[in-house]
């Protein structure tokens, strides 16, 4: 913070009378003088704290005119008669006189005004209020002034008025109340400067924290304190919790604790639970607040009957009925009842009616201990769309957004409906945030949405080099946009250069073909995967492709693609030496260069809650690929994924994922190296790249060779690191479990024609278990990964720790 000037050092030995007695409230406002300017005129100490306009003087009625304007200095006459209620040739009389002097006062420019009117003249005298010259922050060592000048509204060249300085120190002051230092002053200070300038000091002392010593809690018997103290926000100031910003005490966040007090009980049964009072107690010492809640727990309810009423003819109340999460006898969870509300709002929207109130109502027997709840459900009030505004898109194109909204002008306004437009549009990956509110329409049965997106950016232009345990050294120098002129098209051109892959290629894509939700793209590329470390052999590729997309219903979609590509298998000449084999014969054998051409599908259903960070919900996807439409290679190609996700609150996220593959190949084909699966590192934690499947274990190099069917699943529960946001840091316990194998007889005989008995292929159960550390880094996403194998083979390759970059297009 750099100090005024020296011609501040002679500040005023009073303080002008702008703002009254010193108080949180009502903070002063020391008035600092230029060196040889006249100091203000002092006020009688009786003068009231915000006295009332003057009236006008002389004359109260008659004929103006002319209008003389006195005292003005930046403010030209023309522009003070403008804001005049009144012109020359006007009758006026005492309350035309009143309305044109508060006329001048609110435009906030003049201290003071003056209205006299004397044998038709009009005189306006003004003083008019400084500009301000600059805004001053002193004394604020925990909080930056950048945040400091978001928060106060006077700009320097603005008009200084006394109001708005009172009201931006009642800023300031909340914002440190929010940050927990209760006891903060600010004293509002000016120093005069020539041509009505001002300098405006906001001199602050901040005062020191105010932590929370203790929570307590009266009353609980079911839960113990310790346990409330992980529902309530409010935290109990600790010599660790330096990151948190809940460890100090702010009044807003006592009632915001009491609402989460009253979802924890009410959602584990407890209907009659209320919180008694929240206090807050300045400690003796004044080092800190005890917090004490009291609550009244009440006794824990069961559903009782759960019933569905409507006069809807078209809605069956017995099939509503089974679409409730409710079963009699369950203890009571209100999230339960918001679950079954959303449900039955769904369901009458897919079934015709836009326009639903569902309302539940409630029977409590305090001597059964349960909670009837009955759900009515009637047509509520038509409302239509009246139009749709989007506003934040800087770079994307409205109809890029309007075309994955589900809702147009002039449709009937329904929920599901719009929900669904925010998830798609989120899914475009363009935006940080998407969020449709409503807005007031032109007539009763009108609204408005306002699709508010914040842009994050889609292109990339980069060159870099790293390491990983996975790939090793690599450099990667490429261009990606995924929003490519803002109309939403994917277009990369990348070059990627590691120890493990060499990698060129092409992909463009456009999500609305033809102006229809039909996407279609192609691809080019080029790589090379050295895979000698692993399984003694190179393999280089260079193929094309073409894609095409469509929806079959809201949320299942169908993919076609065409492929063709060129493959060479490269083994050093030496090694396959029939005198002095030195790699397996199942990979001399598969030498050479071979065409593929296939043509595939995949099909999605995906019912996740958000495609983002899905917390409910599950997906799946199936696809084939039948290789042998010309080319050299026949085969077919199976594979399967699935999700399930359920997040408990926003910290503990569980996920079941898995995977499965079977290729096969036909007229006569044996499935080649190159196109069988290889499992491990990123795919299977805990083992090494093609760690798991098949092997050839008669050399040292052990060597990888695949195999023709997996299945893998993964249990994941994300956990709270303790840790702030902006940091980036999040971690997840997991369980990794499943197989790899299956050759083709001819794959594993040895010379002489009989089974080798190095080359292994149990198709056997492999498992590991350990935590993922995620790291959105300044270089790029990180992943760490900490395993423990818990079931293997001799010859699989394990590692515990790896650590491997990912970037995603």
């Amino acid at each position: 913070m750099h100090r005024p000037s020296a011609r501040r050092a002679a500040l005023a030995t009073g303080l002008a009378l702008l703002f009254g007695s010193t108080a949180l409230a009502t903070p002063q406002l020391a008035l600092a003088q230029d060196a040889g300017a006249a100091p203000p005129e002092a006020a009688p100490e009786s003068a009231p704290e915000a006295a009332a306009p003057p009236q006008a003087q002389g004359q109260q009625s008659g004929v103006v005119q002319r209008i003389l304007v006195q005292g003005n200095e930046r403010i030209e006459q023309s522009t003070i008669v403008s804001y005049l209620p009144i012109q020359p040739g006007d009758t006026v009389d005492a309350a035309r006189l009143d309305l044109a002097l508060k006329t001048l006062y609110r435009t906030d420019l003049f201290s003071d005004v003056k209205i006299n009117l004397n044998n038709g003249d009009l005189t306006i005298t003004v003083v008019e209020n400084p500009i301000i010259n600059r805004v001053i922050f002193e004394g604020n060592k925990g909080m930056k002034e950048d945040k400091l000048r978001d928060e106060v509204t006077v700009r320097p060249r603005g008009i200084f008025t006394r109001a708005k300085v009172q009201q931006d120190v009642q800023r300031i002051i909340e914002l440190y109340r929010r940050s927990g230092r209760i006891s903060a002053t600010v004293t509002p200070q000016i120093v005069e400067l020539p041509q009505k300038r001002l300098d405006l000091i906001f001199k602050i002392d901040e005062g020191p924290k105010s932590g929370v010593l203790r929570v307590n809690f009266l009353g609980n018997k079911e839960f113990s304190d310790n346990d409330l103290r992980d529902v309530v926000v409010t935290e109990q100031s600790t010599w660790y919790k330096f990151f948190s910003n809940n460890a100090n005490y702010d009044p807003d966040r006592i009632e915001y604790d009491k609402e989460q007090l009253r979802k924890y009980y009410r959602n584990r049964g407890f209907y009659d639970f209320r919180v008694i009072s929240g206090v807050a107690e300045l400690s003796p010492d004044k080092n800190g607040f005890v917090v004490t809640y009291t609550l009244d727990e009440g006794p824990e309810y069961k559903f009782g009957k759960v019933t569905v009423e409507t006069e809807l003819k078209k809605l069956n109340k017995d099939i509503l009925q089974q679409l409730l999460p409710i079963h009699s006898g369950e203890t009571y969870q209100d999230e339960k009842i918001e679950q079954a509300t959303d449900a039955l709002t769904f369901a009458a929207g897919a079934a015709g009616f836009a326009f639903v109130d569902v309302r539940p109502r409630y029977t409590a027997n305090k001597e059964t201990k349960t909670v009837d709840v009955t759900f009515d459900v009637k047509e509520g009030p038509r409302v239509y769309v009246d139009r749709i505004d989007i506003v934040g898109n800087t770079r994307t194109l409205d109809y890029v957004i309007r075309r994955e909204m589900n809702v147009v002008e002039g449709d009937a306004y329904n929920r599901a409906l719009v929900d669904r437009s925010r998830n798609q549009i989120r899914a475009l990956g363009f935006f940080k945030d998407v969020t449709i509110d409503e807005t007031p329409g032109t007539a009763p049965d009108r609204t408005g949405l306002q699709v508010k997106v914040e842009e994050q950016p889609t292109g990339e232009l980069s060159f870099s080099a790293g390491y990983s345990s996975v790939d090793q050294v690599v450099l990667d120098l490429g261009v990606t946009e995924r929003n490519f002129r803002g109309r939403g098209q994917n277009v990369r051109a990348r070059v990627s250069v590691g120890s493990l892959r060499k990698q060129v290629d092409f992909s463009f894509t456009e999500p609305r073909f033809q102006g229809r939700d039909l996407q279609a793209g192609y691809d080019l590329y080029y790589y090379v995967y050295d895979l000698t470390d692993y399984s003694a052999y190179k393999t280089s590729t260079v193929g094309t492709g073409l894609r095409l997309g469509f929806p079959l219903t809201l949320n299942s979609r169908l993919g076609l693609r065409y492929t063709l590509r060129s493959d060479d298998v490269e083994i050093d000449a030496s090694y396959c030496d029939p005198s002095a084999l030195l790699v397996s014969l199942a990979l001399c054998s598969q030498r050479g260069s071979y065409l593929t051409s296939l043509v595939g599908y995949s099909w999605s259903l995906d019912r996740r809650n958000d495609p983002v960070n899905p917390t409910r919900g599950f997906y799946t996807n199936f696809s084939q690929d039948l290789a042998g439409l010309g080319g050299d290679v026949n085969y077919l190609r199976t594979e399967a994924q699935a999700g399930w996700y359920h997040g408990f609150n926003k910290d503990f996220i569980l996920s079941l994922t898995g995977s499965a593959g079977y290729i096969e190949g036909w007229n006569g084909d044996v499935i080649r190296v190159n196109d069988r699966f290889y499992k491990g590192g990123n795919s299977f934690r805990g083992f090494q790249t093609a760690g798991i499947g098949p092997r050839d274990t008669t050399y040292s190099r052990s060597d990888a060779l695949g195999g023709k069917a997996y299945a893998i699943g993964t249990v994941e529960l994300t956990v709270p690191t303790f840790l702030p946001e902006q940091y980036g840091i999040k971690a997840a316990l997991f369980s990794d479990f499943g197989s790899l194998g299956v050759l083709d007889d001819k794959d594993k005989r040895a010379a002489d024609g009989t089974i080798d008995p190095n080359i292994k292929d149990d198709f056997s159960l492999r498992a590991s278990a350990g935590i993922s550390i995620f790291w959105k880094s300044p270089m790029g996403p990180i992943r760490f990964d900490i395993s423990q194998v818990l079931a293997k083979e001799d010859y699989d390759k394990t590692e515990t720790f790896k650590f491997s970059t990912s970037t995603r297009f």
